[in-house]
């Protein structure tokens, strides 16, 4: 009696087995692969991974060169300056200059109305401060002047 126990108990066993291997391959054999792309030897992506490397996000921000040249006699004791303006692409920016080891650094924003001119600020590490008005000629060029507490003025350029 003590064998027929255990032949009913593994008998029910492997049915279970083969129960869900049958119910497992019916489920897989529901799945299959087409290539959106039949091209032979060429590349298959999904759809999902084709709209996703599509959509490239767009950039957050855009760095711009300062480029500043004396334009009066207490500016040619500096010489040309560099700075940058990082721009937030929505009519704001961070300005950042060093003049004669004075880091100035403020805001650049566009006038209001206006597409292209605007003016940036930044105030000297030292307790200076610098003043600038520009003028985009271009989405990625542009020219302006700058001035600094003591009178000291730049021509200024903006871009590569």
């Amino acid at each position: 009696m003590h064998t027929s126990i255990a032949f009913v108990t593994r008998h029910r066993l492997r049915a279970a087995q083969a129960a869900g291997v049958l119910a497992l391959s019916s489920l897989l054999s529901a799945c299959y692969v087409v290539p959106m792309q039949p091209t032979v030897g060429g590349p298959v992506q999904s759809p999902a991974a084709a709209a996703a490397s599509a959509q490239q996000p767009a950039p957050s921000t855009v760095t711009f060169n300062a480029r500043m040249y004396p334009a009066n006699d207490l500016a040619a004791k500096y010489g040309a300056v560099q700075g940058t303006v990082t721009n937030d692409l929505h009519g704001r920016g961070i300005f950042t200059a060093n003049v004669a080891g004075e880091t100035y650094t403020g805001e650049a924003t566009r006038n209001p109305g206006s597409s292209r001119g605007g003016m940036a600020n930044g105030v000297g590490s030292r307790g200076g401060w610098m003043k600038c008005t520009y003028q985009m000629n271009s989405e990625a060029l542009g020219t302006g002047q700058c001035e600094l507490n003591n009178g000291a003025r730049f021509t200024m350029h903006l871009g590569s």
